[in-house]
């Protein structure tokens, strides 16, 4: 097993393509394709991904068959305990809204997860039934979160006033993000965007499924 003092030498996006990887192949059996490891890591192009993939293996961490479509082995000696207590794969469930809501009741179904994103232990501190889903609209920019982030979110039916949450409109059948507000009988859904007016429902049409714990940027 190589010492965790060469697994630091490599590059963060590095060593996230190798645990990505072994983690990949621990739970499917086969190894990703460089298009699995550019979404699974939020790399921003095939070719950048390539260059990190060619690092790996003149460093012996991986071999690479040519022209072959998932054609990556992990040497015997790269396993992910070295680093693995720094990251944890995140299962990625959909995407929210942080805009006009939209409908996407099928995004926090925990079953058949498919995708999972690499995230620092560092970054969810002591979070529990942690999931993330990509951000789509600008309805929170003032709050630092964008079109095309990520947001890592807690799985929580409860968040005090005025924390971004992941909140499910009953009658609508819509998801978005904004901060929270309850008021007796009212909700109010507050975007941080002075373009997108508050969503102001019944507390009985609210449900929380999230508190935000972090935001991944893009770079894209």
């Amino acid at each position: 097993m190589k010492e965790k003092e060469a697994i630091k030498a490599l590059s963060e996006r590095q060593r996230d393509i190798l645990y990505y990887t072994q983690n990949f192949m621990n739970r499917r059996g086969y190894p990703p394709t460089i298009r699995d490891i550019q979404n699974g890591c939020g790399i921003s192009s095939t070719s950048v991904v390539n260059y990190n993939l060619n690092i790996l293996s003149q460093r012996g961490y991986m071999k690479r068959t040519k022209d072959v479509s998932r054609g990556l082995e992990l040497t015997g000696d790269v396993m992910p305990s070295a680093f693995e207590s720094s990251m944890v794969a995140v299962p990625l469930l959909g995407t929210i809204a942080a805009g006009v809501p939209i409908e996407v009741p099928e995004t926090f179904s925990l079953n058949d997860v498919d995708e999972f994103i690499n995230v620092s232990s560092d970054m969810l501190g002591k979070h529990k039934n942690i999931y993330a889903l990509k951000v789509k609209g600008t309805s929170m920019v003032e709050a630092f979160i964008n079109d095309g982030d990520t947001v890592i979110l807690e799985a929580t039916c409860q968040v005090e006033n005025g924390q971004v949450a992941a909140v499910w409109l009953k009658n609508e059948q819509e998801i978005t993000l904004k901060k929270f507000y309850i008021d007796g009988v009212k909700a109010r859904l507050v975007a941080q965007n002075p373009q997108f007016a508050p969503i102001v429902t019944s507390a009985g049409n609210v449900e929380i499924q999230g508190r935000l714990v972090a935001v991944l940027r893009s770079m894209v």
